[in-house]
C-alpha cells in the first residue's frame, strides 16, 4: 500500500528530469489506427513508444516511488482521422487508472474517462516536451494533464485531499491552454471537457465529492479484507457524500462519472448483501444520480 500520506508534495513546475527509481506512472500506450487506410504504419508506431517513453521515464512530481508503488493506467488512443501533410491527427482517448486493495489481490478503478477531443500535430520522431507554465503543443498539454489529474486523484484516495497540489496543476495546465485552437479547454464547451472536469474537482462546493473518494476507498475497500460489514459500511457512508456532492453542483458530471465506472463493483459490494433497507436507499440514490445505469442498480436489490 502506497503511503502518499506521509509525503509532503512539492511539484516540480519548471521542467522534470528523469530517475531511476521516482517515476509516479507505470503506464500502456495503445494507438489503433485501423481507421486510417493508406498511410505507414511506422508514425503510429513511433507515436506509441514517444508517448510510452515520455508518460513513463519522466519524473512529474519529487515524490519518490517504488516500482511496485508506481500508479497503473491506460492511455487508449483511437485515431480517426491522419492528414500527413499536414501532420494532423484526430482521436479519441480512453484513459483509466486503478490502484491495488489494501490486504488483497483485487485492483480498483480509480478514475475512466473517454475525451472524444484527443486532437493534436505530431511529426515522426518529434522530441515531447513539456512544461505546465508554458502550454504551447496540444499533445504534450493534454497528456500533462491526465498524468497530473491521475496522480493528484490517486493520492486522494490515500488521505483527504491529499492531490490538492497537484490538482492544482491541473487547473494550471488548463487554464494555461486557454489559447490552444483545440477543444476541450474551453468553460461551457461541453459540462465533460477537460476544463469542467479539473474545476468541478477543485470547486470548494464539490470539496465532498473528494472526501467521497477518500471514505470510499481508505474507509471502504481498503478494510473489505479484514471486515467486510465495516468495509461496506464505509462504501454506505460514501455514497451518502457522492449524493450530498450532486445537490451541491447538480450540473457537475463527476458524480455520473464515478458512478459509470463503479457500477460493477458497486454491485459485487451489495448484490446478496446487506438490509433490504439499506439496498432500497443505495438504489434511490445511484438512480437520482445516473438512471441511465438501472439494469445494474437493478442487480443490488
Amino acid at each position: 500500500m502506497r503511503k502518499y500520506w506521509q509525503f509532503i508534495i512539492f511539484l516540480v513546475i519548471g521542467g522534470a528530469s528523469l530517475s531511476l527509481h521516482a517515476q509516479e506512472l507505470d503506464a500502456r500506450v495503445s494507438i489503433n489506427h485501423q481507421q486510417v487506410q493508406g498511410t505507414s504504419t511506422s508514425v503510429f508506431e513511433n507515436l506509441e513508444t514517444s508517448l510510452m517513453e515520455f508518460i513513463n521515464e519522466r519524473q512529474w512530481t519529487n515524490m519518490q516511488y517504488k516500482p511496485s508503488e508506481r500508479i497503473s493506467c491506460n492511455f487508449n488512443i483511437t485515431v480517426s482521422k491522419y492528414i500527413e501533410a499536414e501532420n494532423k491527427f484526430e482521436c479519441s482517448l480512453y484513459i483509466q487508472s486503478s490502484r491495488p486493495v489494501f490486504n488483497s489481490t483485487y485492483t480498483t478503478t480509480v478514475f475512466s474517462i473517454k475525451d472524444p477531443n484527443f486532437n493534436f500535430t505530431y511529426q515522426e520522431f518529434d522530441k515531447l516536451d513539456f512544461r505546465p507554465d508554458v502550454i504551447d503543443n496540444d499533445l504534450t498539454a493534454m497528456i500533462g494533464y491526465y498524468v497530473y489529474l491521475l496522480i493528484g486523484l490517486d493520492l486522494d484516495t490515500m488521505s483527504p485531499n491529499g492531490g490538492t497540489e497537484v490538482l492544482q496543476t491541473v487547473l494550471t495546465i488548463t487554464n494555461n491552454a486557454q489559447n490552444l485552437a483545440s477543444k476541450g479547454w474551453k468553460a461551457f464547451e461541453d459540462s465533460k471537457n477537460r476544463y469542467a472536469i479539473i474545476n468541478d474537482y477543485m470547486d470548494s462546493g464539490m470539496d465532498v465529492f473528494r472526501q467521497m473518494q477518500y471514505k470510499y476507498y481508505r474507509e471502504g475497500l481498503d478494510v473489505m479484507a479484514e471486515n467486510s460489514e465495516r468495509g461496506r459500511a464505509g462504501v454506505t457512508a460514501a455514497m451518502d457524500l457522492l449524493k450530498q456532492a450532486k445537490e451541491n453542483k447538480p450540473m457537475s458530471m463527476l458524480p455520473q462519472i464515478f458512478t459509470e465506472y463503479k457500477r460493477d463493483e458497486l454491485v459485487n459490494i451489495y448484490k446478496g448483501k446487506g438490509t433490504s433497507t439499506e439496498k432500497e436507499s443505495l438504489y434511490e440514490l445511484l438512480m437520482s444520480i445516473n438512471a441511465s445505469q438501472s439494469s445494474y442498480w437493478n442487480q443490488m436489490k
